[in-house]
């Protein structure tokens, strides 16, 4: 089979009107998927991912834990880094709209090796944020109702009994989401809008009931007494965790470039728009959790997390039909990674740079969903989830690797992009479909950059960092404290490896 690259062009289409789809012939690919997608639509693919309910209900708890009521503060710092890195993307979205958008944008900002590094770190890391987001289950089902705990009694995601539960309930959801995922586009279009204004109507909700509920005045967040054991900075940087967990994912919008109308225009908005809708609410949501929690040093927040301050300042009917939304959320937010995740398979395998690569490329013209890659995502994820059987630590070692992974994948395009700007050979020049100009960050662009660039490379060493009372508190596990350092080693050398076989076996 010959295989191809980003840069390889092909034949136009015999007909193609539409100018996004001109568009993407000019960057030598036929339109194959089904491009149905609104600016709500784009808008909801990168909310979606991000999840704010799914994640700060399935974080909360770690952040607290090891920060106290300090932790908060982090997530401004986080917000404001991972502003200037979809500042960055939104620009390259607007030049190229492409599936599979951050191995298409480093492949053609640096060079086809090192872009398909950073396609195939990112794409490893979807799954396992895919993995990450179907355990977030455990963290809601078991405070709604008793019966959602199928293993064991003891529902904490920390205990043996939890862990292995909130794999069996991660697994059921991965069968779902993979489902959609084969339907049409249309439906996985549909149940995203449909999830997103739930998710937000539902945050809003609990932002204000959590507010109005107060037992204490926004000053606690400048206490530091939870903090102690780790020092303030330590604290922070741990705890920052939690907004890094959330604040990924922005880029599912230019993900979905090759579905959505005027991507030029639609998907550097939505991205923005998407990263900074969710940090707000997410922000307001992590304030209003420490000001109406009963008790900040019961041990309860720092295990039960915010379900637990739902339920009890709320009480058991409100506090529970705001768990029911999130779970809504956690779903959508499933889908919606397993639909990036996807995409990015698709785009890799289109240029031939997979296994299996024509299978994995090939678009079912009914639906216009790329079937295979769907299974794949699924099948590697739930297996991911076996990791739960072992034991709880992997709740956390799963959950930290995938925000390492993109993380770097992320700088993997940033830097490119920076080399690019310094050696003046980035444009800002161009217009959309609607002959409007290209969002660009004009004379911004070296200092944003930059900035993003540093931000997101020392947050990846801080993510990474093996600290044994992180990820191995109880001891004796010595992988989980390696964890992220290890599955990162080992994804980058079946990489090389494959790379290697790959280039010995003569093209057919």
């Amino acid at each position: 089979m010959t295989t191809t690259s980003p840069s390889d062009v092909r034949p136009d289409p015999p007909h193609s009107p539409a100018p996004e789809d001109r568009s993407l012939a000019e960057f030598g690919y036929h339109q194959e998927l089904h491009r149905s997608l609104g600016r709500y639509a784009s808008f909801a693919a990168g909310f979606s991912f991000i999840s704010v309910l799914t994640t700060v209900f399935q974080f909360f708890a770690f952040g607290y834990a090891f920060g106290g009521p300090v932790f908060f503060w982090a997530w401004p710092a986080v917000l404001v880094g991972q502003l200037l890195v979809a500042a960055c993307f939104a620009e390259l979205a607007a030049r190229y709209p492409l599936s599979g958008a951050i191995y298409q944008w480093s492949s053609r900002l640096s060079n086809p090796t090192f872009g398909w590094f950073a396609g195939w770190i990112m794409v490893i890391g979807q799954i396992v944020v895919v993995a990450a987001a179907a355990l977030a289950l455990q963290m809601v089902l078991p405070a709604i109702w008793s019966g959602f705990q199928l293993v064991g009694t003891d529902p904490a995601p920390t205990s043996a009994d939890g862990a292995a539960n909130a794999a069996v309930l991660g697994v059921i959801l991965l069968v779902l989401t993979t489902l959609v995922n084969v339907l049409d586009n249309r439906v996985m279009s549909l149940i995203n809008r449909v999830g997103v204004t739930a998710e937000i109507i539902g945050a809003v909700l609990i932002v204000v009931l959590l507010l109005t509920h107060s037992e204490r005045t926004p000053s606690i967040t400048f206490h530091t007494a939870g903090a102690a054991q780790n020092g303030l900075f330590g604290a922070l940087l741990v705890g920052s965790f939690t907004a890094a967990y959330v604040m990924i994912g922005f880029d599912s919008a230019g993900e979905m470039s090759e579905e959505t109308r005027n991507p030029r225009r639609t998907a550097p908005r939505t991205i923005l728009t998407a990263l900074g809708a969710a940090g707000a609410l997410g922000g307001l949501i992590v304030l209003g959790g420490l000001l109406a929690a009963p008790s900040l040093t019961d041990g309860h927040l720092s295990v039960d997390g915010l379900s637990y301050v739902l339920t009890s300042s709320l009480g058991d009917g409100v506090g529970k039909a705001l768990l029911a939304d999130v779970v809504i959320a956690i779903t959508v937010a499933t889908l919606a990674i397993q639909t990036a995740a996807c995409r990015m398979l698709f785009s890799m395998a289109r240029d031939g740079q997979l296994p299996f690569a024509g299978r994995l490329a090939r678009v079912n013209p009914r639906t216009g969903m790329p079937s295979a890659p769907a299974l794949v995502v699924g099948l590697l994820a739930a297996a991911l989830l076996l990791l739960n059987f072992a034991s709880p630590e992997a709740f956390l070692a799963i959950g930290t690797t995938c925000i390492v992974m993109l993380y770097l994948a992320y700088a993997m395009v940033t830097g490119p992009l920076l080399i690019r700007r310094v050696r003046g050979e980035f444009s800002s020049s161009g217009t959309d479909e609607e002959g409007g100009r290209l969002f660009s960050l004009g004379r911004w662009g070296i200092p944003v950059n930059a900035l993003a660039l540093l931000y997101g490379l020392l947050m990846t060493v801080n993510l990474a960092w093996p600290r044994a009372e992180v990820y191995d508190p109880a001891g004796g596990h010595w992988y989980f404290q390696w964890f992220t350092v290890l599955f990162l080693a080992a994804t980058l050398a079946v990489g090389v490896t494959w790379r290697a076989l790959r280039g010995r076996t003569p093209a057919s």
